[in-house]
């Protein structure tokens, strides 16, 4: 189960931020996670189906669904990858608009890693789509220009997460919808100690083996174990000027949706 690459501008500003389980000056951290995502560009999406037996499609169903984008509607899908999220919506907009007219929607894929937005373009897109290269924490778009925010399995490869949020509140429109997608804290014993085996012992053996690069698969299984759990980060989208946010567990929390709302 891999992650979409997101990480800050690179300068530096004298803070530290975790890359996995270390703490590294936060420009340091720019180059560490841009090397992770260039090695499992290529090997993206064969990697999250190995790893998560395909489980990683319904959490982004749901995801989607919570979204619930709409005819007309800008929709920004950062650390957006190859692009699967915003494949979701641009369909998923486009029968709204069959049913209920109106405009065609847009949806901007916005990723830092350019390897990776290679690869979703190479992938193949939908109508609705375009791609950029950009920044979670410094987002190329004026001020109150999107309807609806997306960040699915990246805001933790950013260093400094609260930076990121009052970017996502900074470009929504009033009334607009935020949504993470993100790994979470498994909510019963059993499970924690089940996934935690998992992932610590087969995720990085089969990142070696397929992708080989053991390393990076080692990374983010541990930068998920640092990422806060569901009510600390919950406190965070809200600190961020965010109202209503709800949280939903997924399989028993090993991941969980956060929605707010721009108010």
């Amino acid at each position: 189960m891999t992650d979409a690459s997101e990480t800050p501008s690179g300068q530096s500003t004298g803070k530290t931020s975790s890359f996995g389980f270390r703490d590294v000056d936060a420009k340091e951290k720019v180059r560490m996670v841009r090397g992770v995502f260039d090695s499992v560009a290529s090997n993206y999406d064969l990697m999250n189906d190995l790893m998560s037996a395909g489980v990683h499609r319904l959490w982004k169903d749901a995801a989607a669904a919570k979204l619930n984008p709409r005819p007309g509607e800008t929709i920004l899908d950062v650390a957006g990858g190859t692009g699967d999220m915003s494949r979701r919506y641009s369909k998923m907009a486009r029968a709204a608009q069959l049913r209920m007219g109106g405009e065609d929607a847009s949806v901007i894929v916005l990723d830092y890693n350019a390897e990776m937005i290679m690869a979703g373009v190479h992938k193949g897109g939908e109508p609705e789509m375009s791609w950029s290269v950009g920044d979670a924490m410094a987002l190329p778009l004026p001020d109150a220009s999107v309807d609806a925010y997306s960040i699915s399995f990246g805001i933790r490869n950013v260093a400094d997460v609260s930076q990121a949020l009052r970017e996502a509140r900074r470009v929504l429109k009033p009334g607009g919808r935020f949504l993470c997608l993100e790994f979470s804290r498994p909510t019963a014993g059993p499970i924690r100690k089940a996934y935690d085996a998992w992932s610590f012992h087969a995720i990085p053996r089969i990142g070696g083996w397929v992708a080989k690069d053991r390393d990076s698969y080692q990374y983010l299984v541990e930068s998920i174990r640092r990422f806060p759990d569901q009510p600390t980060f919950k406190r965070m989208i809200e600190d961020a000027g965010f109202s209503r946010v709800t949280v939903a567990n997924l399989s028993g929390g090993v991941a969980a949706i956060h929605h707010g709302w721009a108010i």
